[in-house]
């Protein structure tokens, strides 16, 4: 017997698996939501919370969790719907529309004096913001050891108009299309669909995703009537007591109207709803008849578009230097270039949330794979529980 082209028996150690995590005391609950030949498997283990209001709410398909990094390759989605109706154009420069960035210098050294700059060699055009190589980004250093670092930490979330004039105010770290840097673009790919639409980037990203494609619970704000399913998100270490620590609660950041909705890394969104987005890129931009993007348009955002040299990252960039050994980025997504274990196969793209979500599609194996947690870094794929995980999710693979 098999289901959508599983093995029920193998599916029995994702299972297993889940339920060590919870057992360990590494999350109270998570879920893992399959997506193949048609027909959906969820495996959900645990309750919301630790402790207190969510310790006896089950962990679903329908928990509402902090999606971090995934919101970027919805946004890149958002910002395609702007291209394929002669909105935007990808090489086009985007200075008309934030003129904060035209004109920009660039350090002749990353690591030295903001001061000591240069002219960039040419504008920043959206296919640089999509590709993460406009030239700036997340600069990771101690404090007072790297003045770009300092400089971009210190521009803050202020309101989008205010965000990204005192980005412009900054010099780049390198020349536009020379480098990926991670994080900043999607930022600012945000300010520009709001300018580009006329709309909140909230509102544009409701309008030309989630409505188009049923996505009920993905946002950038949890209403008071669905906090009984927002999880809390926990801290990577516990308290001195080994009790673990809250980092956001239900009565957070994202239970009232953000200042600064980010591109990056705001919305809030479940399971179910991104298993949704998910199977509609791989079906080739369509849900339920209603189509959010062409197929052209998807295979573009889904094709490793980095040359050799735009993937030696900076040791700023928090990323090891070989990551792109096995990578590639398309538009707001990684892209798989090499297979080096029992997990996505080429051509596989997807990405990580920094508290423990995870998607990936598998075009060559018809899958669409979303995984929910909820703890502080465990979003890291170079983490042993992710081996495990997509290990156990390979292996029930049955036709």
């Amino acid at each position: 017997m098999s289901t959508g082209g599983f093995s029920p028996a193998r599916l029995a150690r994702v299972r297993r698996l889940l339920d060590r995590h919870v057992g360990t005391g590494l999350v109270p609950g998570l879920v893992v939501a399959l997506a193949r030949h048609g027909e959906v498997h969820v495996e959900a283990v645990g309750n919301l919370a630790f402790d207190g209001a969510g310790s006896t709410t089950p962990f679903a398909g329908d928990t509402i969790v902090r999606m971090a990094s995934m919101t970027k390759p919805i946004v890149a989605a958002c910002a395609m719907t702007l291209v394929e109706e002669g909105t935007l154009r990808l090489d086009d420069p985007v200075d008309d529309l934030l003129p904060e960035l035209a004109g920009m210098r660039v350090l002749a050294d990353p690591y030295g004096p903001v001061e000591d700059t240069v002219p960039a060699e040419q504008p920043i055009t959206l296919r640089h913001l999509l590709t993460f190589t406009f030239g700036t980004g997340m600069a990771i250093a101690e404090p007072g050891t790297v003045p770009i670092a300092d400089a971009l930490d210190a521009v803050g979330e202020p309101e989008p108009d205010e965000w990204i004039r005192r980005l412009g105010t900054l010099p780049l770290l390198h020349q536009p299309g020379e480098r990926w840097v991670y994080e900043t673009a999607a930022d600012v790919t945000g300010v520009l669909i709001a300018r580009a639409t006329g709309k909140s980037f909230e509102t544009a990203v409701r309008e030309r995703v989630c409505e188009p494609l049923g996505l009920k619970d993905t946002g950038f704000r949890v209403s008071a009537d669905r906090l009984d399913r927002f999880a809390p998100a926990y801290a990577n270490e516990n308290a001195p007591t080994g009790e673990p620590v809250v980092q956001d609660g239900r009565d957070g950041c994202w239970s009232r109207p953000p200042v600064f909705i980010g591109g990056g890394g705001g919305l809030v969104s479940t399971a179910d709803d991104y298993l949704t987005f998910g199977s509609a890129l791989l079906a080739g931009g369509a849900h339920r008849g209603t189509r959010m993007l062409s197929r052209p348009a998807v295979t573009l955002m889904t094709t490793d578009h980095l040359t050799p040299a735009q993937k030696a990252v900076s040791r700023l960039s928090g990323f090891a230097p070989d990551y792109f050994d096995t990578l590639g980025w398309g538009f707001g997504l990684s892209v798989r270039t090499r297979r080096t274990q029992l997990g996505p196969s080429v051509g596989s793209y997807g990405w990580s949330g920094l508290y423990g979500t995870a998607w990936y599609n598998d075009p060559a194996e018809d899958l669409a794979a979303v995984v929910v947690m909820q703890r502080g870094h465990l979003g890291d794929q170079t983490l042993p529980m992710w081996a495990d995980l997509w290990t156990a999710v390979y292996q029930a693979i049955d036709d």
